[in-house]
């Protein structure tokens, strides 16, 4: 049996080793007067992709398409067919978007561009040939006068990026990029290299940002073992969003909002709980993820000392008075009620699992297991807490789970 096996690995490891590389390169040149950016894509070897079938979606942000070989749009999407040999694909999108609020979840401004990678390249379909690996990187053009850029791809020139994607076969430029007159702070967290970047002179509070996260740091790590190479946070102020928004790698933070609110809450600890914990809810429980989410943000603060225990007591009448008229959990949606109801569900089975197994045991093994599930839903939830408690809960016998 061993021999046999050996040979099937050292055969999957020399078809990975004759895989032929095929260059794929993404050019972007920003574009601060139009509020665009023009993007290229090149391939060193054309044949090598039968085609690349992208969603431009409905807005019309993605225009002026010039193609070497065939492309056609219909129906939202454009299906790109390479010619052969070195080839490319070039097009503008708009960057600067102004959702109906009034508020930008992405700018251009003539010194500074705060966007999502995302925008970019959109999702596309990769039809490639058989022993095929592309290997692809991001270079920037910027603007005159504009000094620096910053993702969350590991940087392997002064304006370009390697971007490698495990999780897809169609490696596209995502999470949060910032371009232009920058202020950076950086710091080495365990093993990943964190940077707080925001542009000059909009009140980002990057040093008291850091500070934050290498404070919660070890706590967030023990509880959830993940441990990205890289984690890029952004943020401004003019004109943009007033809130947090996750990336892949990265979190964009208004630079105005408090790191921790009057009421104990930390929204920048819950939105990185939630990229660390990468839980997936189904089947209507959204209250669980985002449940776990709150929890753990106030939970991983009082553990680092960063919050007294009459603080806590207040935030948990607070909890109390949103969540206790609650009598159910499930829906597609939560409710800052369901919410906050869920929170006390999940502290009441913390204290459940920690006392029948003498404090060896808790929620975070509740919390290790279901973030090693590519989704959950609540019936699971209550399968894998019972399996750590080792018995049926009486906390999960609650009504509101029914």
């Amino acid at each position: 049996m061993r021999r046999p096996l050996l040979m099937v690995l050292g055969l999957l490891l020399s078809t990975q080793a004759l895989a032929k590389k095929v260059d794929l390169d993404y050019q972007v040149r920003l574009l601060p007067q139009s509020g665009q950016a023009e993007v290229r894509l090149t391939l060193a070897e054309g044949s090598a992709v039968r085609s690349l079938d992208f969603d431009l979606g409905k807005s019309g942000a993605y225009s002026d398409f010039l193609a070497d070989g065939q492309w056609q749009v219909q129906n939202g999407r454009g299906v790109w067919r390479p010619a052969p040999g070195k080839t490319s694909l070039s097009y503008r999108v708009l960057l600067d978007q102004q959702p109906k609020g009034g508020a930008h979840e992405a700018r251009i401004t003539p010194h500074w561009a705060l966007f999502r990678g995302d925008q970019l390249v959109p999702p596309a379909r990769l039809d490639q040939q058989d022993g095929t690996e592309l290997v692809a990187r991001l270079a920037f053009d910027l603007p005159a006068g504009w000094k620096s850029v910053e993702t969350a791809w590991p940087r392997i020139g002064r304006q370009k990026f390697r971007i490698d994607d495990v999780s897809r076969l169609f490696d596209r430029p995502t999470g949060w990029m910032l371009a232009g007159h920058l202020g950076s702070r950086r710091a080495r967290l365990g093993d990943t290299d964190v940077t707080v970047a925001a542009p000059q002179g909009q009140g980002m509070r990057r040093m008291d940002t850091l500070t934050l996260l290498t404070f919660v740091w070890p706590q967030l790590q023990a509880v959830f073992p993940r441990n990205p190479s890289k984690l890029l946070l952004v943020g401004a102020r003019d004109e943009m969003w007033r809130g947090v928004l996750p990336g892949n790698n990265s979190l964009y933070l208004h630079s105005g909002r408090p790191l921790v609110s009057e009421n104990g809450a930390s929204p920048l600890l819950r939105e990185l709980v939630q990229l660390f914990a990468q839980i997936n809810d189904r089947d209507g429980s959204d209250w669980l993820g985002e449940s776990l989410a709150d929890y753990y943000a106030t939970e991983l603060l009082r553990r680092a000392g960063g919050m007294s225990d009459d603080r806590y007591e207040a935030a948990q009448a607070r909890l109390h008075k949103l969540g206790d008229k609650v009598n159910h959990l499930k829906g597609a949606k939560a409710s800052p009620a369901q919410v906050a109801r869920g929170v006390l569900l999940l502290q009441a089975l913390d204290r459940e699992i920690r006392l029948h197994n003498h404090d060896k045991r808790s929620l975070d093994d509740v919390a290790r297991a279901l973030m090693r599930l590519s989704s959950v839903s609540t019936e699971e939830f209550v399968q894998i807490s019972e399996n750590v408690l080792g018995r049926q809960s009486e906390v999960l016998q609650s009504k509101v789970l029914r």
